[in-house]
């Protein structure tokens, strides 16, 4: 199933889930289109009746009943109003409600999405599609009742317009017919490409918004602020000027509404020229509220291109490689075939190499975090081309080179690797990356706030935390890239003696990647890559201990 065809199915389920609210809204949006037409065509009626009345004398004026149609206006109006309300009410509340359901599954499409495309999203992209997208494919909520409300309100007008006679009704409905077709090809021409312009836009204004956002510090200390200021400008303005291309085409769309009114109000006064004046003025009124009752169909021509847009884009999100059998691991065992090496918790291995050569990519492969090459390495028996990336994940507890966090407290961002964890077991955790002083020094302590992307933290405190949240994780293996990097001599002596008493004790076997003599110590076995090749595959070595330095 494709990513649009897998969305469809889930916007359809919100759809059946959502029903009574969008079948209330629906109703109630025929309620208000019929009402606005009797409204119009009621007022337009009494208004020319009353001065037809009152410019025929006393007489004709007190007997001219005006208090039953006043009532039936007033009643009228309220009617309208109430029901916009509950309209409005139930369309939006099933909307963001629909909308609530979604997002949950975008973010696990975002986070299940095969290598390849995930690491060719920036943060900044993957949010547009989790909220700009996604808000405007609300409209596809919101706009269910929009041909109820046209029916009704075209259906109204006819009626009142048949009142002067069957030639009025025919030329509303052929007014009606065009307005449409009008508002379709216009939408079409020139409103769905401007929309879905819009919409890549935007994607890409935040995606470089959010990316020179998080070099901030370098561009300041470079002095290429202005510099950061253009990229984000010129964004803007492509952004812009797609946004006047939609705000033109929704205008011509709106000029040809308003042509077909005027025609229609033409061609009505013409065929009732028979008619008496009130009976004239309601028709022509009619006229006008029926076309404009179907305003709700013309928008949405206008809106069609963005929401399709946006369904593209949150459709990749779910688009899925072919389905092909996978297997689980049946254990913890690492073999790495072009070394004829054998591994098992809790050996200890260290890779090493020349910054570049594959040293991370070795290990994001073993863990599903990039593609796989077939015969590279197994995994408990299992090719990594052919092992369910769900169940060789739990094999793993990684601290990356690149420590994130989250804008949290430090509890919240060990309970990542933990959930349940107990706070014992985080100040365990952080006993052993030689932290819980430092959080202990905090007046809030575990309930500190980090900031974004922990930035009340120095960049030894932030990798230290990210080595305690791995040690949280219950894995067969332990996997840390560059545990020690920026720490001074005596603190990275502290970190690496008491990460050797966790293993010891925990069982746990370690993979590590370090340039640093220190950490590749602590291992029994070491690997150098040497780059990678033409073929993708890895270039691997086996080196004594001793040489990893």
């Amino acid at each position: 199933m494709s990513g649009v065809a897998q969305l469809t199915r889930l916007i359809a389920e919100q759809r059946r889930a959502q029903g009574r609210r969008l079948l209330i809204a629906a109703a109630a949006a025929a309620l208000v289109s019929a009402a606005a037409v009797l409204l119009l065509g009621l007022s337009g009626w009494f208004i020319t009746g009353a001065a037809l009345a009152g410019a025929a004398g006393p007489a004709a004026a007190q007997a001219f009943n005006y208090l039953l149609p006043s009532a039936g206006i007033r009643f009228l109006a309220i009617v309208r109003t109430g029901a916009r309300y509950v309209e409005r009410l139930s369309g939006h509340e099933a909307a963001l409600k629909a909308l609530a359901k979604l997002r949950p599954a975008l973010f696990a499409g975002l986070a299940a999405a095969p290598p390849s495309r995930a690491l060719a999203w920036s943060s900044g992209e993957a949010s547009a599609r989790m909220v700009q997208d996604v808000d405007a494919i609300q409209t596809l909520f919101v706009r269910l009742s929009a041909p109820w409300g046209a029916i009704a309100a075209i259906a109204a007008g006819l009626i009142l317009a048949g009142l002067a006679g069957w030639p009025a009704a025919a030329v509303v409905l052929a007014a009606v017919i065009v307005a449409v077709g009008a508002a379709a090809g216009l939408g079409r021409t020139l409103s769905d490409p401007a929309g879905r312009a819009v919409q890549t836009g935007a994607g890409e204004l935040k995606a470089s918004f959010s990316a020179l956002q998080a070099a901030a510090p370098e561009l300041r200390a470079y002095g290429l602020e202005g510099w950061a200021v253009d990229q984000v400008a010129a964004k803007a303005d492509a952004l812009g000027r797609q946004t006047v291309r939609a705000a033109v085409a929704g205008g011509w769309i709106g000029v040809s509404q308003s042509l077909v009114i005027g025609a229609v109000v033409a061609g009505v006064l013409i065929v009732v020229a028979h008619a008496s004046p009130p009976l004239a003025a309601l028709a022509a009124l009619a006229a006008i509220t029926a076309v404009e009752g179907a305003a709700a169909l013309v928008a949405a021509f206008r809106q069609a291109g963005g929401a399709r847009q946006a369904m593209t884009r949150i459709g990749a999100v779910f688009d899925a490689p072919p389905a092909r059998a996978l297997q689980r691991p049946a254990d913890a065992a690492l073999r790495l075939p072009s070394l004829d090496l054998d591994l098992a918790p809790p050996a200890r291995l260290a890779v090493t190499g020349l910054s570049g050569a594959g040293k991370t990519t070795l290990v994001e492969r073993l863990m599903g975090l990039r593609d796989p090459v077939a015969g590279e390495a197994r995994l408990g028996g299992v090719d990594l081309a052919d092992i369910d990336v769900e169940g060789a994940r739990t094999l793993f507890a990684y601290a990356a080179q690149d420590v994130r966090l989250l804008a949290g407290t430090v509890a919240d961002n060990l309970r990542l690797a933990a959930p349940d964890a107990s706070d014992d077991a985080l100040w365990t955790a952080l006993e052993d990356a030689d932290l819980a002083d430092r959080v202990r020094a905090a007046p809030a302590g575990l309930d500190a706030a980090l900031g974004d992307n922990g930035e009340r933290l120095s960049g030894g405190e932030r990798r230290r935390l990210g080595l305690a949240r791995a040690y949280l994780r219950d894995a067969p293996w332990l996997v840390l890239d560059e545990p020690t990097e920026g720490l001074d001599a005596a603190t990275e002596a502290t970190v690496l003696e008491r990460l050797a008493r966790r293993l010891t004790r925990s069982g746990q076997g370690l993979i590590l990647i370090s340039h640093r003599p220190a950490p590749c110590a602590l291992c029994a076995v070491t690997l150098r890559v040497r780059g990678v090749g033409s073929d993708g595959r890895l270039h691997l070595e086996r080196a004594p201990a001793r040489a990893a330095a």
